[in-house]
């Protein structure tokens, strides 16, 4: 779970960095064998997209950071530039968790993630193991849904992927990478 938790946020600000700064959470579920993120965005997110998010997230993962975790006054969270989420009350001190180091763009070298979160947490991104994005959909007008797997989950789901490909070009009689373009053809 905490894994997965996590790999909300960090999906979060692959989205914000690959879709713009629009994006913002709109819900979630966080369950033992996936995760769900709902977001605001007007249209699908293409497989191009989907790959530099995934490629984003993972990134941070392997990085296996330390998750720092802060107890802030609300006006300091924010002017220290943490993320509040989808409306919600806070009280006077909140918690700020914050993670990664960005590679890349505008904010290359400065905190990847840093937002306003009770939740539970790993204690370094490389718990995560692995972002694996197995859908995409609208859930409303204005709200997209990721679906994703992680560690274990997400490994298995690239296995079961591999074995598939595999059996489709032993059918075939060609490599693996030559599949697609034999179906094609």
């Amino acid at each position: 779970i905490r894994a997965k938790h996590y790999a909300t946020h960090l999906l979060h600000e692959a989205l914000r960095e690959t879709l713009g700064t629009h994006v913002a959470q709109k819900g979630s579920l966080v369950a033992p064998d996936r995760l769900r993120f709902d977001f605001s965005h007007t249209k699908s997110v293409s497989e191009e997209e989907i790959a530099n998010i995934e490629r984003l997230a993972n990134a941070i993962i392997l990085q296996n950071s330390p998750v720092e975790t802060r107890l802030m006054g609300v006006e300091d969270a924010k002017e220290a530039g943490a993320m509040a989420l989808f409306g919600e009350k806070y009280g006077d001190e909140v918690r700020v968790v914050s993670m990664g180091t960005a590679l890349e763009g505008e904010n290359a070298g400065k905190t990847y993630s840093m937002e306003l979160c009770g939740g539970t947490h790993v204690r370094s991104t490389g718990e995560i193991g692995l972002v694996k994005v197995v859908g995409e959909s609208a859930v409303a007008s204005g709200v997209r849904r990721l679906e994703a797997l992680t560690a274990d989950g997400a490994r298995a789901y690239l296995d079961e992927q591999d074995k598939t490909v595999k059996a489709i070009a032993d059918r075939l009689k060609v490599a693996p990478r030559d599949a697609a373009s034999r179906v094609a053809a």
